[in-house]
């Protein structure tokens, strides 16, 4: 599908000299820090500099004060304490982070993921049962629990009480326990865009300072805050580009061997940046949860015998490889199910069914559908005589306020605005395909329909390099580096060049395009490759101009370092 691109407007010119001349950079760079917001030194020096100095403090979120003290109270009276976390990464982070924490203050302290298949997302009976039967009388959830108002009465009818750390959505009610979640509609904690570890985290935050104890104790767990960040994708803006920004530099001065193990197996080396987090690491934390357990993922996490990390990390990598299989073939089955129905091009929606798919995938083949369709997807499987899925939003659509419009039709329902989860009753199903196509048709709106390139930037190929030696890599792409981590709210730039030529325009592997681009007013010529991007090979092997929209990355072969173009999108120019 093609994209529609939207290049940001121009910065102001007086706001863009002030800064270079603050800052000694040229227009590009200021352009692309007052875009992030940032017109001062003081401001650019925190930006490229991110300092834990900045956190918030925890007792600004609702409730922090009564989970601390309730916390105090079970490790002073020995109390057991069970860890109930989700059991995708964010969760099985959480989970590894206060458990590898807590156990100095609590060393009877135990943990439990739930069976995607037997027990379904969030909080379960079957976890507070087994609280129950091993005495465990106080239960934190993580990634989990705000919209679990029967688990929570179930557990206080069993003597349980519950601390929940979540980040979605909450309910028009909220569980009867004490609740951290910054978007619940009271609670003033300035920044809303935790993870569910990220809210984990400032638990423990709020316990160093109750007690008096330095926040240095919790540096070292900072790596699994980091990978959570950016598995679930949350904004990387205020306090989760901090948090990440030092979780990344201890994932990568000092990794522990569970990530070194992944590592080792993917082929992959350090240093790591968000993306490599992202693509390498998170993948294979989910696969546990996907297709095993995710307690597999946090053992990996928490374990301290080599041996043992050795072998979980060949079963989670075994586990991402079938992973990859199943994400496959069910999506190809998927493709043939829309393509089959003749109705499918009067629809807003995609919304596809199949009982006898893989639960642990089909979240990751709604993302893939919307590659292809562009449309607010659900894809949904039967598990235990239940129908379940995920849903996938396109731009500037609230997916969960769509479902909130389905809710009668749902047996539960929880997620963000871009992704969600449900289950429902079979005998629903056309009911609910229906109403969620009314209620996208209703809000999606014209900008929503196709998908959108963003652009930062344009500039000419002679801009790269200006005068500095063609053959190193140029200042440019060194300072747009200390822009990471990049992810939503601060992507990588992305450039726009046009009247450009191409030089051994060809096809790799059928699916990929590779070339050489030119400008006639500039002297270099640059690499490019563009995944996913060989039906672009026309508008560059036609001796007509085109434009492209591309990334700067450092490629290296034989020890030496080019600047190589990845290529977002091509479009020819009308001459």
């Amino acid at each position: 599908m093609e994209k529609k691109w939207v290049v940001k407007a121009e910065q102001d010119a007086g706001k863009i000299e002030v800064l270079r001349n603050a800052l000694k950079v040229d227009r590009i760079v200021a352009e692309l820090l007052l875009q992030r917001g940032i017109e001062t030194f003081e401001e650019a020096e925190k930006f490229f500099r991110p300092s834990l100095d900045e956190l918030h403090n925890p007792f600004l979120m609702k409730n922090m004060d009564l989970a601390v003290d309730r916390l105090n109270k079970a490790i002073e009276n020995n109390e057991k304490i069970l860890l109930f976390g989700d059991y995708d990464v964010d969760g099985t982070t959480a989970v590894a982070l206060l458990f590898g924490f807590l156990k100095e203050y609590s060393p009877s302290i135990d943990f439990y993921i739930p069976d995607r298949y037997d027990e379904g997302y969030g909080i379960s009976f079957k976890g507070i049962d087994y609280a129950a039967e091993n005495g465990q009388t106080l239960i934190i959830a993580l990634d989990c629990g705000i919209k679990a108002l029967d688990k929570v009465n179930y557990a206080n009818d069993k003597g349980i009480d519950f601390i929940i750390c979540d980040h979605h959505e909450p309910g028009d009610e909220i569980p009867n326990c004490i609740v951290l979640d910054p978007k619940q509609k009271d609670c003033e904690y300035p920044y809303k865009e935790l993870s569910g570890c990220g809210v984990g985290f400032k638990l423990l935050q709020g316990f160093l300072q109750n007690r008096g104890e330095a926040l240095e104790s919790l540096f070292p767990f900072l790596d699994l805050l980091a990978i959570s960040i950016g598995a679930d994708i949350v904004p990387v803006t205020g306090e989760n580009r901090v948090l990440c920004s030092h979780g990344l530099k201890v994932l990568n001065e000092n990794p522990r061997i569970a990530f070194k193990e992944l590592l080792e197996i993917s082929g992959k080396k350090f240093p790591l940046n968000l993306t490599d987090v992202v693509f390498i690491i998170a993948p294979r934390i989910n696969a546990a949860g996907r297709i095993r357990s995710g307690k597999m993922a946090v053992d990996l996490m928490i374990s301290t015998d080599q041996d043992e990390m050795r072998r979980l990390a060949k079963e989670i990598n075994d586990d991402n490889l079938e992973r990859r299989d199943l994400d496959k073939q069910i999506t190809i089955e998927a493709f043939e199910q829309i393509e089959s129905n003749s109705n499918y091009h009067l629809r807003s929606s995609t919304v596809v069914f199949d009982p006898t798919w893989h639960k642990g995938v089909v979240g990751i083949v709604a993302s893939r559908l919307i590659e292809k369709y562009y449309r607010p997807t659900i894809v949904l499987t039967e598990s235990n005589g239940i129908i379940g899925g995920s849903a996938r939003s396109v731009t500037n659509f609230d997916l969960y306020q769509a479902l909130s419009e389905c809710e009668d039709l749902l047996e539960q329902f929880g997620g963000h605005k871009h992704a969600a989860g449900m289950t429902l009753k079979k005998e629903n199903l056309e009911a609910f395909r229906n109403r969620f196509d009314l209620v996208v048709k209703k809000y999606l709106n014209a900008d929503s329909k196709v998908p959108i390139q963003n652009i930062d930037v344009q500039i000419d190929l002679n801009e790269i390099h200006g005068n500095e030696d063609p053959n190193k890599i140029p200042r440019l792409k060194r300072i747009i580096e200390s822009f990471e981590p990049h992810g939503p709210g601060n992507m990588k730039p992305v450039f726009l060049t046009s009247n450009l030529f191409a030089r051994d325009s060809r096809i790799l592997k059928e699916e990929h395009l590779k070339l050489k681009v030119i400008q006639p007013k500039s002297k270099l010529a640059y690499d490019a490759i563009g995944f996913n991007l060989a039906h672009k090979e026309f508008e560059t092997a036609s001796g007509i101009p085109f434009e492209m929209a591309y990334t700067l990355e450092t490629n290296e072969f034989n020890g030496k370092k080019s600047i190589q173009f990845n290529i977002k999108d091509i479009r020819g120019i009308e001459l």
